[in-house]
C-alpha cells in the first residue's frame, strides 16, 4: 500500500473537480490519483498529468490508501458491496461523498472494519476553494482524509447529523452563490456596464467582500454598517432588496432544498 494514493470512483463532475484540484497540489498530485468511469472517454486527457484512468473499480482501488466514492446516493451502497472483498481493512479509508447514505450503512454493507468516512467537499475543488465538511465514527485517520480536503480547499469535522445540511449550505450553495452573481451582473448591464465589465466587477467584489468575513472573522453586519451611509445609496438599495423578500427568499430556498433530500 503506498502511502498518499488516492483513488477516486464515479469520477463525475464532483468526481472531477475533485480531482483537477489534487492534481495541482505539491503533495499528491496526478500520479498518486486513480480514477474510474463507466464511460472512461471523457478522462482521457487527465492521463497527461500521470492520472491512471479505469473502468474497472476493483482493480482501481489496488494499492490505494484512500478510497473516495463519488457516487449518487442511489448506487453508491451497490458499488460499494462489489468492492467490499477487495478492500484491505487495515490499510484503506473509505470517503463516501453521497448525500443521505449513513456512517452506518456504509459500514454495514462493507461487512468488515474498514474506518468509513462521510464527505461533503463542492466544486470550487477545481480552484483549490472548496470547503469540506467530514464525519466519521472514528478520529483515527482524520489526518490523512484531512489532508487529502485541504488540498483543495478547506475542510472541518462535523456531527453526521448535521452532513445533509452541509450539502445544503456547502455543496448548494455554490449554485445559489452563482446566482446571486449572475443577478449583479444583470443589475450591472441595466445601468451601463457590458456583460464582461459588470462579471470582472461583480466577480472581484464578492470575492472580496468574502475574504474580509474570512479574514476579519466577523458578521457580516460589521462589513455592511461600514459602506451604509445616512441616506445613502447602498442603504437604499439594501432596504429595497428586503422589501421584496431578498433574505427570506434566500432562506426558504435553503429550507426547501434540505427538505428535498429526505423527499
Amino acid at each position: 500500500m503506498k502511502k498518499g494514493n488516492i483513488t477516486i470512483i464515479g469520477c463525475g463532475n464532483l468526481g472531477q473537480s475533485i480531482l483537477k484540484g489534487l492534481i495541482k497540489t505539491k503533495e499528491i498530485g496526478g500520479n498518486r490519483i486513480t480514477v474510474t468511469k463507466r464511460n472512461t472517454a471523457d478522462l482521457e486527457h487527465f492521463k497527461k498529468h500521470g492520472v491512471q484512468v479505469l473502468s474497472d473499480n476493483t482493480k482501481a482501488i489496488e494499492g490505494a490508501e484512500l478510497i473516495l466514492l463519488a457516487l449518487k446516493p442511489y448506487n453508491v451502497l451497490e458499488v460499494l458491496k462489489e468492492l467490499a472483498p477487495a478492500i484491505d481493512p487495515d490499510n484503506q479509508v473509505v470517503v463516501s461523498l453521497a448525500t443521505g447514505v449513513s456512517l452506518t450503512e456504509l459500514q454495514t454493507t462493507l461487512g468488515n472494519n474498514t474506518t468509513v468516512y462521510r464527505a461533503m467537499p463542492n466544486t470550487a475543488a477545481d480552484v483549490g476553494t472548496s470547503m469540506t465538511c467530514i464525519t466519521s465514527q472514528t478520529s483515527t485517520h482524520d489526518e490523512l482524509v484531512e489532508r487529502c480536503f485541504n488540498g483543495i480547499g478547506t475542510c472541518i469535522r462535523i456531527d453526521e447529523n448535521l452532513m445533509d445540511s452541509s450539502t445544503v449550505l456547502g455543496a448548494c450553495g455554490v449554485a445559489f452563490a452563482l446566482r446571486f452573481i449572475r443577478g449583479m451582473v444583470q443589475g450591472g448591464i441595466q445601468i451601463g456596464f457590458d456583460s464582461k465589465t459588470a462579471s470582472a466587477i461583480v466577480n472581484q467584489t464578492v470575492k472580496g467582500a468574502a475574504q474580509l468575513l474570512i479574514e476579519g472573522q466577523r458578521h457580516p453586519e460589521y462589513e455592511i454598517d461600514k459602506v451604509t451611509t445616512p441616506k445613502g445609496c447602498t442603504i437604499s438599495g439594501l432596504n429595497e432588496m428586503e422589501h421584496n423578500g431578498f433574505s427570506s427568499a434566500l432562506i426558504k430556498g435553503i429550507l426547501t432544498s434540505h427538505e428535498s433530500i429526505d423527499s
